[in-house]
């Protein structure tokens, strides 16, 4: 004699996933989207009321100085910048420092921070605790020293002056030795036994290798020395070696314009920040990117 069953639902049947706890999941990633975009106003806001103040008059720039649109249009800013003002020479100047500078500090940041990292000679541990005692001195400890080494060396005055002491940099050899640590030293020893020299295998073997902190160091010492203000006060005095951040301190204090005029000083200084972003926007994705490996297995 058979049994027939009859079959039951499954007790433990999961019930539908309550929709709460989705809720307060959209409900909190919206609110912290809300933030950011509101932080983000507030960082961008003034660059935007900069750039809009530049082509403003100066009488709408003092009435209506957080207006983001100009009631009168105009580039008699810039006209006067370009046209009645030495800006031309100091941009002149900004560029031919920047350009020596960056080359010279990747080239011998670079150098130094291979020696560091691979060399072996006596007295490395104390060029290293040097180089981060050098670190930790504020810039402004070492303007009367740096003014003195200068004045002595018969630089005082000249691109000299402005460009040598800015060729080497000891937070960019701490970042080289760093990579090039991290290189494989496996690579060298396969050049090496194929006959390559030190500075050969710096140059063609572990620098191509090092591209993302090279990259790193291009943007911090193109960005440092534009951006420079202290060592060119104690390095120059005269107007024709006036850099752009001399000359726009200089714009700030009313030396070069009568009254506020605000639309000049902040066209000056929208002028100065496009190079320094258009440079950071180029390279931002390959600053201190992981490196590919090098060794195959």
């Amino acid at each position: 004699m058979s049994v027939e069953t009859v079959p039951t639902e499954s007790a433990t049947t999961a019930p539908p996933r309550p929709r709460r706890r989705s809720n307060a999941r959209v409900a909190t990633t919206s609110v912290f989207y809300a933030l950011l975009v509101a932080l983000a106003i507030v960082y961008i806001y003034p660059f935007l009321v900069q750039v809009a103040t530049s082509f403003k008059t100066d009488p709408d720039a003092a009435s209506s100085p957080l207006s983001l649109i100009p009631q009168t249009f105009s580039t008699a800013a810039y006209t006067q910048l370009f046209l009645r003002s030495d800006f031309p020479t100091w941009f002149t100047n900004s560029v031919i420092v920047t350009v020596v500078v960056t080359l010279g500090r990747v080239f011998f940041v670079s150098l130094a921070g291979y020696a560091l990292a691979r060399l072996h000679f006596r007295g490395r541990g104390v060029v290293f605790a040097g180089l981060v005692a050098v670190m930790s001195v504020p810039t402004v400890v070492l303007l009367i020293p740096k003014f003195l080494v200068i004045n002595t060396l018969g630089i005082y005055d000249s691109y000299a002056g402005m460009i040598l002491p800015l060729l080497v940099d000891a937070a960019g050899v701490f970042i080289m030795k760093n990579f090039f640590e991290s290189i494989p030293v496996a690579v060298e020893e396969q050049a090496r036994i194929d006959g390559a020299g030190t500075f050969r295998l710096f140059w063609s073997v572990v620098l191509p290798m090092a591209r993302p902190a090279l990259v790193t160091i291009v943007i911090l010492s193109f960005q440092g020395s534009w951006n420079e203000l202290a060592h060119f006060i104690v390095s120059t005095q005269s107007p024709e070696l006036t850099t752009l951040t001399k000359g726009v301190a200089q714009l700030a204090n009313g030396q070069l314009s009568q009254g506020r005029q605000y639309p000049l000083k902040l066209a000056a200084a929208l002028i100065m920040t496009i190079p320094v972003a258009v440079m950071f926007f180029i390279f931002q994705r390959r600053i201190m990117n992981t490196s590919e490996g090098a060794v195959k297995e």
